[in-house]
This record gives C-alpha cells, structure tokens and sequence, in this order.
C-alpha cells in the first residue's frame, strides 16, 4: 500500500468520525462526557418563563440559573425588578444545586424546612451563599440534579417558588427530547 493511499484512508476515517461526532444530539455527547449541563438556550427559556409567570401575577422579580458547581449559567433581572433580587434568586439556586443532592430536596423550601426543624439546621445556613428560603427549583435530567433556578422578588418566596416551577416546567419536553430515555 502506498503513503499516499495510506495517508487518503487515515484522513478519511478521520474526518468521518469527526463528522458522525458532529452529528450526535448535544446531551448525548455530553452525557458521555461525564454528566448532563443545560444548554444556554434553555436556560433563557426557563428564566424568561419564570419572570413571565411572576409579571403575570403583577411582580417583578430576577431569575439566576446556576449549574452543579455553583456557577451562573444565566441571571436575568426583571423589568422593574430591584437590585436585590438578583442576588437572592441566586442563593436560592445556589442552595438547591449544592444541597439538594445531599439532603434529596428539589426545591429550596423543603431546606427552609428541614433547617427550621433540625437542631443543627441554623448552622447549615451560615455557609456562604446558602439561602433558607423559598424561591428555588432544581432542574433535573431523571433523577440527576443539572441546575437549579432561583427566582426573587414577589412578596414571598412561596410566590418565587411558583414561578420557578413554571419555568422549570417549561423545559420538561425540550429535556425529554435532548436527554431521550431519562425523565
């Protein structure tokens, strides 16, 4: 076999594979990557559901998404929304994404609880950015924690919580399209 023929083959197969890569849906590369992330698109989606939800009911509130290191993925602070919120849509996320998985709560109420009622709960919420308030949902692939979303601004964290999960539920079909076979 010649280095030409040889060389025309390998770049071939190189190139084929790079494009079947290509092709495969974006959570399945990523899940073969070592876990599933919430594609930006997403993201704004829930976000701009959720803030829409609250305007829909006359408030004017933030929503920060934060992924499972604790980093912001998108914050969108709301018409008329004050300065505030946006740092408390976050620490609600925040909650969720690094708490949620170890005491196996989806929501930040469920921590505003749990926290009420352990004894050792007060201590929980000293560490920085941990919020015992209403106001933030996870976003899951199955049973897997992706992202939480964090809404603030109503007058009540239960009304944020409300929001949230109506942004939540917005992306549930698009995950379920993206993340085929885990619900």
């Amino acid at each position: 076999m010649s280095d030409k023929f040889f060389l025309f083959v390998t770049t071939f197969a190189l190139a084929a594979a790079a494009t079947a890569v290509m092709m495969l849906p974006v959570g399945r590369v990523a899940a073969e990557e070592g876990g599933y992330f919430l594609p930006l698109a997403l993201a704004q989606k829930a976000a701009n559901a959720s803030i829409e939800s609250c305007a829909g009911t006359g408030y004017a509130v933030s929503a920060v998404i934060v992924d499972t290191s604790g980093v912001i993925k998108l914050e969108a602070k709301g018409d008329r929304s004050t300065v505030h919120t946006t740092t408390s849509a976050f620490r609600k996320a925040y909650t969720v994404v690094n708490l949620g998985p170890i005491f196996r709560f989806d929501a930040s109420s469920a921590f505003a609880l749990l926290a009420a009622k352990n004894p050792n709960g007060a201590a929980l919420t000293t560490l920085p950015d941990i919020a015992a308030l209403p106001g933030g949902v996870a976003i899951k692939v199955g049973d897997e924690i992706i992202a939480a979303l964090g809404v603030s601004g109503s007058p009540g964290g239960d009304k944020d919580e409300v929001c949230a999960g109506a942004g939540v539920e917005s992306i549930r079909e698009d995950l379920a399209v993206l993340f085929p076979g885990r619900r």
